[in-house]
């Protein structure tokens, strides 16, 4: 009994510690008050304000736009590295998938510096598109990790009796291997998404003056303080986040019951 109750405390803490700060964040979001120490009532303003504010406007769509584009060029590019290094001997594959690790294992201070080294001694102009070859590059080996072990599942037969049968190499590989690793591709393209989404560090040593994503225009903002418009930008994104998340696991529930 004593044991169970303990459990049973020690997840309520884990939940509190989790969620007490976004529900902090979600009641200032509705607060008339600019002060956070002060409740002045409940008022939708800065919701309002939100979608008047153009710089705060941009620089979500900078994140999105950054999001989306690198992680879809890192699903692309990941996916074709997998069916390149599985063709590989496997010594061969063993030292590749080594080097590819190393960009995870990295420290992300290492990773934007040594970025931005790269671009100026390339001569490229620091803004939108060093922020997106960069969150390319940091991306791609997580989309290898997703991907990698549907293609070690795979059997090569299928693919070479999808030959044997007339079927091109391009079409074959849409029609017998795509099918079976397109769940790891979708994983690794979450997973990209994620990652570009949430990064600040690399995106900091990699962006150009009058370019912010969200987590840059963020940190910019600490230092005058935070606009309660921010807040309620925040609570969008973790509802829109919780209701996807509710749809997608809806849908399997829905499967099961039908079956």
């Amino acid at each position: 009994m004593i044991k169970n109750t303990a459990k049973k405390i020690y997840v309520f803490l884990i939940f509190v510690f989790l969620y007490a700060p976004i529900a902090t964040l979600i009641v200032l979001s509705f607060n008339a008050s600019k002060t956070r120490a002060k409740w002045g009532g409940f008022t939708l303003k800065w919701y309002i304000a939100l979608f008047k504010n153009d710089d705060i406007l941009q620089a979500l769509f900078n994140t999105l736009a950054i999001a989306l584009i690198a992680s879809l060029v890192a699903t692309v590019v990941g996916t074709i590295a997998c069916i390149a290094i599985m063709n590989l001997k496997k010594r061969s594959r063993t030292v590749v998938m080594g080097i590819t690790n190393i960009p995870m294992l990295n420290a992300d201070i290492v990773t934007g510096i040594s970025l931005m080294l790269l671009f100026i001694s390339m001569g490229l102009r620091f803004g939108f598109g060093t922020i997106l070859l960069s969150h390319i590059t940091f991306c791609i080996p997580y989309v290898i990790l997703s991907v990698m072990p549907r293609m070690k599942q795979l059997n090569p037969s299928t693919f070479e009796a999808a030959l044997d049968l007339g079927a091109g190499p391009i079409y074959g590989f849409f029609k017998v291997v795509f099918p079976d690793i397109l769940p790891g591709v979708l994983s690794g393209f979450l997973m990209a998404f994620t990652m570009s989404l949430d990064d600040f560090i690399i995106t900091h040593f990699t962006k150009g003056a009058g370019v912010d994503t969200l987590s840059t225009k963020i940190y910019t903002e600490v230092k005058k303080g935070i606009k309660p418009e921010m807040y309620a930008l925040s609570t969008i994104i973790f509802v829109t986040v919780l209701i996807l998340l509710l749809l997608v696991n809806k849908a399997p529930a829905d499967k099961k019951q039908e079956a």
